[in-house]
């Protein structure tokens, strides 16, 4: 048994695990490389051929665990693809999207190069199409929350809530080897605990071998309702100015979010009754997505959902599914709230609307999660004097506000709580998904406190297991 890192160590996104049992293949999430300096290995000749894997489990929904998918498909991979039901719709909604982006960004690409008269690399071309995205669709398989199902002769495997977004997982596996079982767990994206709308993370006590995120590994979060309050007086502060309050989302998990809060502000009459755009088709058909699997929820959203006052739908909520709908948002007079894709301003409707309110002293461009090195977001909120969005630069003048505390992923306190619940602690604990300070600082933090081997691995190296 063998593992082999193919992204997502000692940095964030391009979350890739090759898992070699006997003579089978398994990779454990299939996503893209958002992060600027290492965009090109999406570009690259995959390090194993598609066509030798033979199954790929996804953690969840995101494009940097998933967004890969139709590329390994047209390249050769057949195998089944084994997810969570609310991950099965999820995906589709995702990889259809990035299609889209994939398309609509080399179009331009090659247009704006030949106005400029020179060549770019191969971004002039889509990594892959629509087209390509939907051949992914018949390979996908959906199943519950721990429910046991077959992924080889030799290993079987089951998803447990991770409480990161809807129908995230973290993935047991039982591999059988040498007459012996062993168990393996990767963690996936690790949630919060105490966070509106989702469970809490699951907990385990026992595995042999452990692969967990360190996204936060080195920080701690403010509370989320400290953070609220601090949003609240954004709004309050920015509406008073006349300005715009520009929230860049991921359309999956953190809209939603913000919906929840943005809703009970209305209801408790902290901030004033301002239009809320939903500037993202793909925020819209996932909160429909939503809305179909209350089971995932926690106990006080199902509830408000079953008493007629659901987070996802309120007076002020304005969804805008169409260009001419996106375009009139910049028109209008007075203050507005708009919450757009993509959440680390790597494409889609966000762009525009950082182009109307960037350059504005009087909005506020508010940042609600993670943002990887080398992506748009992070250059605005290392506080750049100017930016480049779609080949022009912008002076920076509106309000940066960066608010950490609404993330969906565990604080290095939360990551140290869950791998210290294992009751027998793993011989091996790999530290992935995480920039390199923070995988090594929380990797150096778990030496002095759990008697496991601690690793941090490199790209494309390989661990006998």
């Amino acid at each position: 048994m063998n593992i082999k890192f193919l992204g997502a160590v000692k940095n964030v996104t391009g979350s890739k695990f090759l898992l070699e049992v006997s003579n089978k293949r398994i990779l454990i999430d299939c996503g893209l490389y958002q992060e600027r300096e290492f965009k090109s290995r999406n570009w690259d000749d995959f390090p194993v051929s598609p066509s030798s894997i033979d199954a790929i489990i996804l953690t969840h929904g995101h494009l940097d665990h998933c967004g890969y998918l139709p590329k390994i498909v047209k390249d050769g991979f057949k195998g089944k693809i084994f997810c969570t039901e609310p991950t099965l719709e999820i995906v589709k909604i995702i990889l259809l999207d990035s299609g889209k982006i994939q398309e609509e960004d080399a179009f331009k690409k090659k247009s704006r190069h030949k106005k400029e008269g020179r060549k770019g690399p191969h971004p002039e071309i889509p990594l892959y199409t629509i087209e390509d995205a939907k051949q992914v669709f018949p390979l996908l398989r959906g199943y519950p929350y721990k429910t046991v199902f077959e992924v080889t002769n030799e290993v079987t495997a089951s998803f447990y809530d991770a409480g990161h977004i809807l129908g995230a997982a973290m993935i047991e596996l039982k591999v059988q080897s040498n007459g012996k079982t062993k168990t393996i767990i990767f963690s996936g994206d690790i949630g919060r605990w105490n966070k509106p709308i989702l469970n809490d993370p699951t907990l385990f006590e026992k595995a042999d071998i452990v692969f967990m995120e360190s996204t936060y590994g080195n920080r701690e979060h403010k509370s989320e309702d400290i953070e609220g309050d601090k949003l609240a007086k954004i709004i309050r502060r920015t509406a008073k100015e006349g300005g715009n309050i520009v929230i860049p989302v991921f359309a999956l998990e953190r809209a939603q979010e913000i919906l929840y809060y943005m809703n009970k502000f209305f209801k408790e009459g902290v901030i004033p009754s301002l239009p809320v755009f939903v500037d993202s088709p793909m925020a819209i058909n996932v909160t429909e997505v939503f809305k179909k699997y209350l089971q995932y929820f926690d106990e006080n959203t199902r509830s408000l959902i079953e008493k007629g006052d659901s987070p996802f739908d309120f007076p002020l909520l304005k969804l805008t599914k169409t260009r001419e709908q996106s375009t009139s948002i910049n028109n209008m007079e007075g203050s507005a709230i708009i919450m757009a894709g993509s959440g680390m301003c790597t494409g889609g409707r966000i762009k525009h609307h950082l182009i109307s309110n960037i350059t504005r002293k009087e909005s506020s461009i508010v940042f609600v999660g993670y943002q990887a090195k080398g992506t748009l977001g992070r250059e605005i909120v290392e506080k750049e004097k100017s930016v480049r969005i779609l080949g022009k630069q912008y002076s920076v003048k509106a309000n940066i506000e960066n608010i950490e505390g609404f993330s969906a992923h565990a604080d290095k306190s939360d990551l140290f709580k869950w791998i210290d619940n294992f009751k027998e602690k793993p011989q091996k604990i790999f530290i992935i998904h995480g920039e390199e300070e923070a995988s090594n600082e929380f990797a150096n933090f778990l030496r002095e406190k759990i008697k496991s081997e601690i690793i941090v691995p490199s790209y494309l190296s390989e661990f006998p297991l």
